[in-house]
């Protein structure tokens, strides 16, 4: 990153002139730590504006590196020891990574801003192994209902088969999301239900008011705008740029099972060596000031810090939306074996097929 820096434009007396070398000395000492940080582009933690706030607080350099799917992260990880500091990872994938030495526990005595996580995310197992927490929440996000403001709202994921809404209905085609639906619907871990029989009844007893499966944002906005579905299977922070950007009537509900939950954390790498200083940047991440500027200027998921959501004005559609008490409901996604993954796209492949009949 390149930072700017104000050019002298005149030194009165010796002085003076002393002052600007002995301040100039002290900032390019400070610069002398670098991080690298791994992540996905574009989220968050390389916006340039927080870059260079975080550098010139800090005197910390921070360069990236990026990754285009999760098992590629866990590989740099492998192969590149030494080279990172600070790592995004999505909860489900933080027990791998710690159980095969990759990331270090967290300190949280160096990470001041925790002390404002949502307990019920800066403590969830997904985090933990062997009693150890190794990674700090960052965002979090929810799988739940959609309908068009105004309409009745539905509390259970039942509805997604009342035939009050007979050829309405837009379901997300994805494997994981189907089972998780099913799975919640008969009272079963989405993470690791015993009987799919059951799942593959519900989600097929869904048939008649099937009207879309849709597989991207602008997909399901599209035809939201063209009205040809009123209750959908949607994401929390999609429904908040739908509502923002697109100016759609959209209302998220999270019905009575709870939703459907993701947590990504920042974790620092085992083989850093800059440990402090990759804390003191996830630090930053979390700062609830940090936190008000990425979401009201470039939009953001939700924050795991309380203390960030609070910040936001109490009508700012990322509050409303990712309300805290969704927390205490939803169960968020966590890793899913080879076969179990292959098991829930065989099961959903057969609903789709029975769809289509």
């Amino acid at each position: 990153m390149n930072t700017t820096r104000r050019q002298t434009l005149g030194l009165i007396g010796a002085g003076a002139l002393a002052a600007a070398t002995s301040s100039l000395l002290s900032r390019q000492a400070r610069a002398a730590t670098k991080i690298t940080v791994l992540n996905w582009q574009g989220y968050g933690t390389d916006e340039a504006w927080a870059l260079k706030a975080f550098t010139e607080k800090t005197g910390i350099e921070v360069v990236h590196d990026y990754f285009s799917s999760e098992p590629e992260m866990l590989t740099k990880l492998r192969t590149n020891p030494g080279v990172y500091d600070v790592v995004l990872i999505n909860s489900a994938r933080s027990q791998q990574a710690a159980s095969e030495g990759l990331i270090s526990p967290i300190d949280f005595s160096k990470v001041p801003n925790a002390t404002g996580l949502s307990p019920e995310l800066k403590n969830h197992a997904n985090l933990q192994l062997d009693g150890k927490t190794n990674g700090v929440s960052w965002v979090w996000g929810i799988t739940s209902l959609a309908i068009t403001e105004g309409s009745p709202k539905p509390d259970s994921y039942a509805a997604l088969g009342d035939p009050a809404h007979k050829g309405r209905v837009a379901l997300f085609d994805d494997a994981v999301t189907g089972v998780a639906i099913g799975a919640l619907l008969s009272g079963q871990d989405m993470n690791n239900p015993k009987d799919l029989a059951v799942v593959t009844e519900k989600l097929k007893a869904f048939k008649p008011n099937i009207k879309l499966l849709w597989s991207s944002e602008d997909e399901w906005n599209k035809a939201f705008a063209a009205k040809e579905f009123d209750l959908s299977i949607f994401w929390s922070g999609a429904a908040v740029r739908s509502k923002r950007n697109s100016k759609l009537p959209v209302e998220f509900v999270v019905p009575k099972e709870g939703g459907i939950g993701w947590l990504d954390s920042l974790s620092v790498p085992a083989t850093s060596t800059n440990p402090d200083a990759g804390l003191a940047f996830i630090n930053y991440m979390i700062d609830p000031d940090f936190y008000f500027q990425w979401a009201t200027k470039v939009g953001a998921p939700a924050s795991a810090n309380a203390a960030a959501m609070e910040k936001l004005p109490a009508d700012d559609l990322n509050r409303v939306i990712h309300k805290p008490e969704y927390l205490k409901t939803m169960t968020i996604q966590s890793a899913l074996p080879d076969d179990r993954r292959e098991a829930f796209n065989n099961l959903w492949q057969e609903v789709k097929a029975f769809y289509a009949a």
